[in-house]
């Protein structure tokens, strides 16, 4: 390397930082008296850094880095490159200025913010490229004279996203390799979540390009306690792993190195039997290098014929992720519809995209006949109808105890109208139906109770109220006169209401039977009990209710056996009044104890100062969008 050469330089150091006052005037001084331009990017719990400019000043950089003991064991990538070819691509590539900022996540590791992110202490064991090497060979060794057991089964985990893995993953004889096939990178959580059963009691070898996105990943695995202890990673990525072996090693295809936050790419490609590794830093976007070798991974989206080159920058017209489309393909179309969108049946629709912020029509003009164009942007994907509107999820509603669909329906319409462009929100009554009752005061003007001592049937707009579990002396008749209640409202009435579950059960699988698919259940008071007892159940309920998530609002749980005493497993949003007493109904104590019956990682918690409700006033509304889109 030449030191006039232009050069970009990555590393990353998860560190406890003592002084990030300090430590912001060290890269400011230090970066722009080099020339330095890029993004620095500095956390309470360590850094991450991509900077370019003359390879010189970026070797003094390094120099000026390592005499600060915080930086000891820092795997420096530097790599040489053209400058950039003019200002537009230098945006692109964010090598127009020096952006040095302070975060609370060196890695957006998960799209809900209120997510608490895994203790990067707890991070798998480092492996060497060497060890990594041998430990696969060790495993295919093994395996071929039918060593190892069950228990010690070796897995390789891929923490990249589908752009990445399909041009290029590591593969090893009778080792299996597990690809999330996710479109970023704040998706794997969800991933590990739904798939844990595919790591647990395993020896797990993750790799991502680089080693950072293994850091935090390695760590959240770990997290979820016995039987996932045995996770190691890849130290330095994929791109040191090649170094070490030249002609590829276990590695098939090519490496795409990119870092989505800093539009740059360095791409690695393997060419067998010459021992050549070729570095490239690509300015113009975010693209990948065609190889000469035959064992070529990738395929055509359209054709499906061998192709692993993105120099062309293809997207998705949907969700805007990398395509792999042939030259031939290109000529003949200009819309694509990724995989991941294909297997959730999306079709083209009417989204414009945008390109260098002007609006842009994506749409091949003979798969649509009309655009309409005052299209908004959107990031849903739309559905295979055409111009109809994008999927939403589906989620089924279920009402508190003396409430039914309709009422819960209509307190919930201002929720139900700030969600409608991602979800759809269907009421069912609960299958226990209550009887009449009143106090001996009525306090209410416009109640329907009739005066006191008169016992009269219920006026036409009075609905009927039902329950999805009730007390023990629950006789199940329902009459059709009023009742004076036998005692003065109990807060604490829900701890008996612990009967009719088999009953509710059963009318919940004749609902999804009929009326669903459902991505998930949102449940208010005791619906959300309720819920909460069918996430229990788990793989018990397979095939008959299959939830994806829900949300649990004011919620609790039940003296039941059939909560058991293992963690549940299914992604929650627990919603409830904080303290002191917001909630005179359900105690703010009582839904954070359902929280924590679910397995660490997986309950998101949003406490909010009013009451019996579910707020939907900004920011509360935006942290439940949030949650939701994870599913989408």
């Amino acid at each position: 390397m030449s030191k006039d050469e232009y050069g970009v330089l990555l590393y990353y150091k998860f560190a406890s930082i003592p002084d990030l006052n300090s430590l912001f005037s060290f890269y400011h001084s230090n970066c722009n008296s080099l020339g330095l331009l890029g993004r620095v990017r500095l956390s309470p719990n360590g850094v991450n850094v991509t900077v370019g400019g003359l390879l010189s000043a970026l070797e003094k950089h390094i120099e000026a880095v390592k005499s600060n003991s915080l930086f000891q064991g820092t795997d420096f990538k530097l790599a040489s490159s053209h400058h950039p070819l003019n200002d537009k691509v230098a945006v692109e590539c964010g090598f127009t200025s020096l952006s040095i900022r302070v975060v609370k996540e060196l890695v957006t590791f998960s799209s809900y913010p209120l997510l608490n992110p895994p203790e990067v202490s707890n991070a798998g064991r480092h492996l060497s490229a060497a060890e990594f090497h041998s430990v696969l060979q060790s495993a295919g060794q093994l395996m071929k004279n039918g060593s190892p057991t069950d228990d010690n089964q070796l897995v390789l985990l891929d923490a990249r996203n589908l752009y990445e893995t399909r041009i290029g993953k590591f593969h090893a004889p009778s080792v299996e390799t597990l690809d999330p096939g996710i479109r970023q990178y704040s998706d794997l959580p969800s991933w590990i979540d739904d798939n844990s059963e595919l790591l647990r009691g395993k020896h797990v070898l993750m790799y991502c390009t680089g080693g950072i996105r293994c850091e935090m990943a390695s760590a959240y695995i770990r997290s979820k306690g016995a039987g996932f202890e045995n996770v190691f990673q890849l130290y330095g990525g994929i791109q040191r792993y090649l170094e070490q072996f030249p002609d590829g090693g276990f590695f098939r295809g090519k490496n795409f190195v990119f870092d989505h936050r800093y539009g740059f790419v360095v791409c690695q490609h393997v060419i067998v039997k010459t021992l050549l590794i070729s570095y490239l830093l690509i300015t113009l976007g975010w693209i990948s290098v065609g190889s000469s070798d035959t064992s070529i991974m990738g395929a055509c989206l359209i054709c499906g014929s061998s192709y692993d080159n993105y120099s062309s920058r293809c997207r998705c017209t949907h969700c805007r992720i990398l395509v792999l489309v042939c030259d031939s393909c290109q000529i003949k179309r200009d819309a694509y519809v990724c995989e991941l969108c294909q297997k959730h049946r999306m079709d083209f629709g009417s989204i414009p995209s945008v390109e260098d912020g002007e609006l842009a029509t994506v749409l091949d003009k003979n798969d649509l006949k009309t655009v309409c164009s005052d299209s908004k942007i959107s990031s849903q994907p739309p559905s295979r109808n055409g111009n109809a509107a994008p999927r939403k999820l589906r989620i089924l509603c279920l009402h508190g105890f003396r409430q039914n669909a309709s009422s819960f329906k209509g307190r919930s319409a201002s929720l139900a109208k700030k969600l409608k462009s991602i979800a759809e929100l269907v009421f069912i009554d609960a299958p226990h139906e209550l009887p009449f009752i009143y106090q001996s005061c009525t306090e209410a003007k416009n109640s329907c109770a009739p005066p006191s001592g008169q016992h009269a049937p219920p006026p036409e707009n009075c609905k009927r109220k039902y329950a999805w579990l009730v007390a023990s002396d629950f006789g199940g008749k329902v009459e059709a006169d009023w009742k004076i209640a036998n005692q003065p409202f109990d807060p604490l009435q829900y701890q008996g209401q612990t009967d009719g579950f088999d009953v509710s059960l059963a009318y919940l699988k004749k609902m999804f039977s009929e009326q669903g698919p459902f991505d998930g259940i949102l449940g208010f008071s005791q619906g959300a009990a309720m819920a909460a007892l069918l996430c229990a159940l788990g793989d018990k309920l397979k095939g008959e209710i299959d939830l994806r998530f829900v949300i649990l609002c004011s919620g609790f749980a039940l003296p039941l056996a059939d909560f058991g005493q293992k963690p549940i497993n299914c992604p929650s949003l627990h919603i409830f009044g904080s303290d002191p007493g917001k909630d005179r109904q359900i105690t703010s104590h009582t839904s954070r104890y359902l929280a924590s019956r679910f397995e660490d990682g997986c309950s998101v918690i949003i406490e909010h100062e009013f009451g019996h409700i579910i707020p939907t006033r900004s920011p509360y509304v935006d942290y439940i969008k949030d949650f939701l889109r994870r599913f989408l």
